[in-house]
């Protein structure tokens, strides 16, 4: 009996602790918006689009538009490992021209990329 239990209470942990480890592994990229002088820009509209014929005609966006927060951030989850072209939009401020494809994101990590707007 005690093995039994012993047995049972070892395989809830071993799947208990698989399924956080899925959970946490999620590829993810996080923007921070700076102005031109290296400010934080809080609510720029951020979309991300997965190729550059997309990002050029605003079509078909992967992810987005999602909106910065107080500290210039937005972050968006569950993304595929690979290159992304990304919009940012504040006012009159954008960052076309500048600052357009992040690198390859690497798979289960949160890939961190600042982007600069004017």
């Amino acid at each position: 009996m005690k093995k039994a239990l012993s047995i049972l209470i070892i395989s809830f942990l071993v799947i208990a602790t698989s399924q956080s480890k899925a959970q946490v592994l999620a590829t993810s990229m996080r923007i921070t918006v700076l102005s031109s002088m290296g400010n934080l820009v809080e609510n720029a509209k951020v979309t991300v689009y997965a190729n550059q014929e997309d990002y050029e005609n605003e079509e078909n966006a992967v992810a987005g538009p999602a909106f910065t927060d107080a500290k210039g951030r937005v972050t968006f989850k569950n993304l595929d490992e690979k290159e992304y072209y990304v919009q940012v939009i504040s006012g009159d401020k954008n960052n076309y021209g500048d600052a357009e494809r992040t690198g390859k994101l690497i798979k289960g990590k949160l890939n961190k990329f600042n982007i600069v707007i004017q």
